[in-house]
């Protein structure tokens, strides 16, 4: 065994939002405005960038190549270059905090004209943001591309209500409306988007369109996250009412509501192979998204579930101030990589990288693990959706 474990403070003593492992970087957001930016290589961590701008918390991240953008609770949208750590543009629009990020990358899709005939186009033709906000909306922009010019709409006053206009930006597309309450979480795909919202209610949408296909009734409490699986025409999503429900986003139909926890469900996730929730219940449960049914249950942790990350060979699951590693097959605890932290906010991994953010004697702590070399860690990464060239709009 010959794991290679080192630990850094950072952010001070705020929390961490945000965590990204991708490309040789580790990124981390917090809400103390910003957010810094390590080069990760064998045995060590170098800081990068120091990236300052935001008037608020930063509660939202996503990255496309050399490109992040965020969003805070000062309303806005921030693009930066990763390369540089340069800010280069600043977008305005919603009216409330923009709670939720996701960078959309073009794909293969099958689509399906007015006379039933199925054809594949890549979607979308360059990569798209879409945001979700506590002022109800999402909406949808152009990742700006090198070199296109700059675009900043001065952070409007904070004592002023309503949205800001944005009919000036030329990187803004559209606006979606219909939820009546707080977006808790956005993904997509392709043309799709899925939300979930405080209103109970799960919406699928049309990016290319801009229009809300199917409003996914059933949830009894607030809607706290969703997940999309392109592969099997579904989307998950999990509630306060303790259930997880399985969608099929053709029909706008229920397939599945999957029963068990017994408290908010606050995370999930979807690899190959399994779906996995994680509950305030101290539970993560893992289903074959196929058919509903709960393949095991991993019951080690005696606190609310704060973050985890899974693959078809592994679960790296944070609670109670410590991190645990699971066998996803067999359902047991590998090993415990983190014990005595006061709360562990967030942990990623990718290849043998595996590392998270915690809060430990009043500080915040990223622990950083390469498992090069140990028999223990096993399988890879997420399989992510592939980057592909952009094209001309």
């Amino acid at each position: 065994m010959t794991t290679s474990h080192f630990s850094f403070p950072t952010h001070e003593s705020s929390v961490v939002t945000c965590l990204i492992l991708s490309q040789g970087r580790l990124i981390t957001a917090s809400d103390d405005r910003s957010m810094q930016v390590y080069s990760v290589e064998t045995g060590q961590v170098s800081h990068r960038h120091s990236l300052v701008g935001h008037d608020g918390g930063i509660w939202s991240v996503g990255v496309v190549k050399d490109t992040l953008v965020s969003g805070s609770t000062d309303r806005t949208l921030r693009i930066w270059d990763l390369n540089t750590g340069r800010c280069t543009h600043v977008f305005s629009g919603h009216a409330n905090t923009v709670r939720c990020v996701v960078v959309v990358k073009p794909e293969w899709v099958d689509i399906e004209d007015e006379a039933g005939v199925i054809k594949r186009e890549k979607w979308p033709k360059r990569p798209m943001i879409v945001t979700g906000s506590r002022d109800h909306t999402l909406r949808v922009w152009t990742v700006p591309r090198p070199g296109e010019p700059q675009y900043r709409i001065p952070v409007q006053d904070p004592d002023s209500k309503g949205a800001p206009n944005v009919d000036e930006n030329p990187y803004h597309r559209a606006r979606l409306e219909g939820h009546e309450d707080v977006i808790r979480s956005v993904t997509a795909r392709g043309r799709t988007v899925v939300s979930g919202s405080y209103d109970h209610n799960v919406r699928v949408w049309d990016i290319a369109t801009g229009t809300c296909k199917h409003v996914l009734r059933g949830h009894t409490g607030k809607v706290y996250v969703v997940v999309l699986d392109p592969k099997r025409h579904q989307a998950y999503s999990g509630s306060m009412d303790g259930n997880v429900r399985v969608w099929d986003v053709r029909t706008g139909e229920c397939r599945y509501t999957l029963t068990g926890h017994t408290s908010l469900i606050g995370l999930l996730a979807l690899s190959p192979s399994y779906l996995v929730s994680a509950a305030a219940d101290t539970t993560l449960r893992v289903w074959n998204p196929d058919t509903g049914e709960l393949e095991r249950t991993l019951a080690e942790h005696t606190g609310a579930i704060t973050c985890f990350q899974h693959d078809d060979s592994k679960v790296l699951s944070g609670s109670d101030g410590t991190l645990k590693l699971w066998n996803i097959r067999e359902g047991r605890v590998i090993r415990d990589l983190l014990n005595g932290a006061t709360t562990v906010w967030q942990a990623k991994f990718q290849g043998k990288w595996c590392v998270s953010a915690s809060k430990r004697d009043n500080a915040t702590c990223v622990d950083v693990w390469d498992f090069t070399g140990d028999d223990e860690w096993i399988g890879g990464a997420e399989v992510e959706v592939e980057d592909t060239e952009d094209e001309d709009e």
